[in-house]
C-alpha cells in the first residue's frame, strides 16, 4: 500500500544540547534559531529552549531545541529532559581537551536516560579557534564512528556548519520517524481486523414440523 506523506503527522521534534559548561551550546542555539551570537553569554541556569522550523524533503519540520546547563548541580534537572528527546547534539570545545574527555561521560548519561533510538551527533564547537586546537579532528571523528554517532565541527561565532549540523540531524530524525509511521500504518492496514469480510446470512425460515404419527 502506498502511504501519502501528506497524511503523516509530525509533532515537534525535541532536541537537546548537552556538554560541559562553556562549550558554546547557548550560542549554537541562538545562532541557529535567531542568527545571533553573544560574546558575553552567561552559563545556562537549568534549561532554556527555542524553536525553529526547517524544510526536509519538501515538508516543514519544527524543532524544539533545549539548551541544558553543563554544571553538575543542574544534572538532576537536565537529565529529565533527555527522556522526551529524539535527537541530541553532544558538544565539546575543540580548544579545551577536558571538555572532549568528558564527552564519554555525557554520552553514557544520555544513553542511560534517553530513548534507545535517539539520534546523536558529536559536535566540536569553536572551530574558529583553530590556532588553539587541543582536540584533533581525526581523533574525534574516530570516537564518533566507534560509538555510532555522526560528527561535525562548528563555529557559532562565524556560523560555520551550524545550519548544517541542525539540518543533518533533523533530516535523519524526520526520515526515521516517517519510515516508522509508514510501517505502523501499513501494519494497521494489514491487521486481521481490517481484512474481515462481512458475510450476510439469510435467516432460516421456520417451517411447521410434520408429525410422523397421528392417534386415530
Amino acid at each position: 500500500m502506498l502511504v501519502n506523506f501528506d497524511d503523516l503527522f509530525f509533532s515537534p521534534f525535541m532536541l537537546v544540547l548537552i556538554g560541559d559548561s562553556g562549550v558554546g551550546k547557548s550560542n549554537l542555539l541562538s545562532r541557529f534559531t535567531r542568527n545571533e551570537f553573544n560574546l558575553e553569554s552567561k552559563s545556562t541556569i537549568g534549561v532554556e529552549f527555542a524553536t525553529r522550523s526547517i524544510q526536509v524533503d519538501g515538508k516543514t519540520v519544527k524543532a524544539q531545541i533545549w539548551d541544558t546547563a553543563g554544571q553538575e548541580r543542574y544534572r538532576a534537572i537536565t537529565s529529565a529532559y533527555y527522556r522526551g528527546a529524539v535527537g541530541a547534539l553532544l558538544v565539546y570545545d575543540i580548544a579545551k581537551h577536558l571538555t572532549y574527555e568528558n564527552v564519554e561521560r555525557w554520552l553514557k548519561e544520555l544513553r542511560d536516560h534517553a530513548d534507545s533510538n535517539i539520534v546523536i551527533m558529536l559536535v566540536g564547537n569553536k572551530s574558529d579557534l583553530r590556532h588553539l586546537r587541543a582536540v584533533p579532528t581525526d581523533e574525534a571523528r574516530a570516537f564518533a564512528e566507534k560509538n555510532g554517532l555522526s560528527f561535525l565541527e562548528t563555529s557559532a561565532l562565524d556560523s560555520t556548519n551550524v545550519e548544517t549540523a541542525f539540518q543533518t540531524i533533523l533530516t535523519e530524525i524526520y526520515r526515521i520517524v516517517s519510515q516508522k509511521q509508514m510501517s505502523e500504518r501499513q501494519e494497521s492496514d494489514m491487521s486481521p481486523s481490517n481484512n474481515v469480510v462481512n458475510i450476510q446470512v439469510q435467516p432460516t425460515e421456520n417451517k411447521p414440523k410434520m408429525q410422523c404419527c397421528q392417534n386415530i
